[in-house]
């Protein structure tokens, strides 16, 4: 009965983390992609006006801490002018922004 009850827990872990990560690339597509690109590369016309980086090299990858990007997702990003170079995500909770860092990670080449 208690490999049962195991197995059954590892499946829906497994199972919740699928479907967290299919979440996190679906918000990463609809709110981040079209400033930073599909791929993280940051080439999209938006993403080389507003300077973002190559989440796509592992350099810059390296470079990124959890909690910046964390810090990033949920209070926005300014210049040093304080214009605004992304907003804040609002609508997303603690674990979908650990999600979407974690779907970050994913774009490293």
């Amino acid at each position: 009965m208690k490999k049962i009850l195991l197995l059954t827990l590892a499946i829906s872990a497994a199972t919740l983390v699928a479907a967290s990560a299919d979440d996190a690339k679906a918000t990463y597509d609809k709110s981040c992609a079209k400033c930073h690109g599909k791929e993280g590369k940051g080439d999209t016309k938006m993403g080389q006006k507003n300077g973002c980086k190559d989440y796509s090299d592992a350099k810059v990858q390296d470079a990124l801490k959890d909690d910046e990007a964390i810090k990033a997702i949920k209070e926005g990003v300014k210049d040093k002018e304080g214009k605004v170079l992304m907003k804040p995500a609002e609508d997303l909770s603690d674990s979908d922004i650990k999600a979407l860092v974690a779907y970050l990670r994913t774009l490293k080449k």
